[in-house]
């Protein structure tokens, strides 16, 4: 069954992690929790990313016949 996005874990609420934020007043704890949120968040781009290869590669089998 495939994980819906509310079934992934949460950031801190009403955190959000902004490309090229300075970092310099997060602490360590924080720090840590940002890189876990990136790590989930990359994850997650990646099953996506391989699902649609998996539906466009059965797309283009049945369109070559």
């Amino acid at each position: 069954m495939k994980e819906r996005d509310d079934d992934l874990p949460l950031i801190s609420p009403g955190a959000e992690i902004r490309v090229g934020e300075d970092l310099a007043r997060l602490s360590v704890n924080e720090l840590d929790e940002r890189l876990n949120a990136l790590e989930l968040e990359v994850e997650r781009v990646r099953k996506e990313r391989d699902n649609r290869s998996g539906i466009r590669e059965a797309a283009d089998a049945i369109f070559r016949k």
